[in-house]
């Protein structure tokens, strides 16, 4: 019993919780609630009553079994919008493309013409309905104006067709957001002409924006590339600079090491030399002394020899030379004794001595017969008075010289008289 009477509370409270539940309604952000049904509410600005409550937003306790609650969407809609052949002001036939944002009105009193007109319709009726009456109230604000008006300033055109639909929209319960005009045509290509003009403006300055922006883009990308050398340059500069300093500091080291190995060697080497110093002074006075002893001694000995050579030869040449001197000076005595036949005797002393140059410069001959020619009345003087003339003359006894020639032969020289070798001298 205990435990059915438990379970027959718990169905109760479980009843009763849902039965409060559905008692309470909570409104979401993008809805309005409609609680009608007990009494009736003046409605706010006017006199008549009306049978609902509105509820925006939060919750509210709903009276069961004489109140009921219906919602209703307040979002946004996208109603696209096609007008075809609508007639504009100049007599011009344009068709129109655009797009709405339309909501059902949530704001006094237009909420109250939504009750009543949209209460319970479906979302695809409220965009039908609004469609329908927002495509006939561009007709009649294309109907105001031109096609250039149309084409030249859209946004103008958009504030005069919310202006249009702003009372129609509002009577059925509805908010027009927005407006944008997406396409605007006509089948006679009356804006293409009026259009075209702009088109090549605008194609003209399009290029020229567009070879702008090319010059721009190579300037840029020849500043870029101007930086990126200056860098590189800074670069290979600061490198090369520090290679520099490295090689100098490189350098540096390198001389002083070089200097203090050079010092090293030249103060290892002067240490050599003084400790060489003592020998090398013994070595020299020993071969000083050897020199002495060998080289300068003889040296001397033979420098007297010489002396005394030179001496004794100095003292024959003069001998000699005064020897010379006294005999010259005696031929010059007697060449001048002589007198005008000085010359021609001292020739004839000298002809002995060159007639075997004489000889020897002739082949020999063979002498058949030897005639003399003499002077006076008898032409052919005797030959013993020729010879006594030459030997008295010359001193030159040819008589005997022929007798020997015909027994020696032609190699013989001729003898010359003691005189003659003595006047010679």
């Amino acid at each position: 019993m205990t435990s059915l009477f438990s379970l027959l509370l718990l169905i109760g409270g479980l009843a009763a919780v849902t039965g409060v539940r559905s008692w309470y309604a909570v409104c979401q952000p993008n809805q309005v609630l409609v609680i009608y049904g007990w009494r009736s509410r003046r409605q706010r600005g006017e006199e008549r009553l009306i049978g609902y409550r509105l509820l925006k937003g939060g919750s509210s306790f709903v009276f069961p079994l004489v109140e009921e609650v219906a919602a209703m969407d307040v979002g946004n809609l996208i109603i696209p919008l096609t007008v075809r052949n609508a007639l504009t002001r100049g007599g011009i036939r344009v068709s129109v493309e655009a797009v709405a944002n339309v909501k059902v009105a949530s704001r006094e009193p237009a909420i109250h013409a939504a009750v009543e007109r949209l209460l319970g319709k479906t979302t695809k009726e409220i965009k039908a309905l609004a469609q329908v009456t927002l495509e006939s109230n561009l007709r009649g604000v294309l109907a105001t104006l031109t096609p250039e008006q149309v084409n030249a300033d859209r946004e103008a055109f958009a504030v005069a067709m919310l202006a249009e639909a702003e009372d129609d929209l509002r009577q059925l319960g509805l908010e027009l957001d927005s407006l944008q005009i997406t396409a605007i045509t006509d089948d006679a290509r009356f804006l293409d002409s009026l259009g075209r003009p702009q088109q090549v403006e605008l194609l003209r300055q399009s290029r020229i924006a567009e070879a702008e922006a090319r010059a721009l883009a190579r300037i840029q990308e020849a500043e870029k590339g101007k930086v990126t050398e200056l860098v590189r340059l800074r670069r290979d500069e600061a490198i090369a600079r520090v290679e520099a300093e490295r090689r100098i500091r490189d350098a540096v080291s390198r001389e002083t090491a070089l200097v203090a190995e050079a010092e090293a060697q030249i103060a290892g080497e002067r240490a050599r030399v003084e400790a060489e110093l003592p020998m090398q002074a013994e070595r020299i006075a020993m071969v000083t002394n050897q020199l002495q002893a060998d080289v300068v001694a003889p040296a001397e000995a033979e420098c007297a020899r010489a002396v005394a050579l030179a001496k004794g030869g100095a003292a024959a040449i003069l001998e000699e030379g005064a020897a010379r001197s006294e005999g010259l000076n005696a031929l010059v005595a007697s060449w001048r004794q002589a007198g005008p036949d000085a010359r021609a005797v001292y020739l004839t002393q000298r002809l002995p001595a060159l007639l075997p140059l004489l000889r020897g410069a002739v082949p020999a001959l063979k002498v058949k017969e030897l005639r003399l020619i003499g002077e006076g009345a008898n032409p052919s003087p005797s030959l013993p008075t020729l010879l006594a003339q030459v030997q008295s003359a010359t001193g030159f006894d040819a008589a005997r010289w022929l007798g020997e020639r015909g027994t020696a032969g032609a190699g013989e020289t001729v003898p010359r008289s003691r005189g003659a070798d003595e006047t010679a001298r």
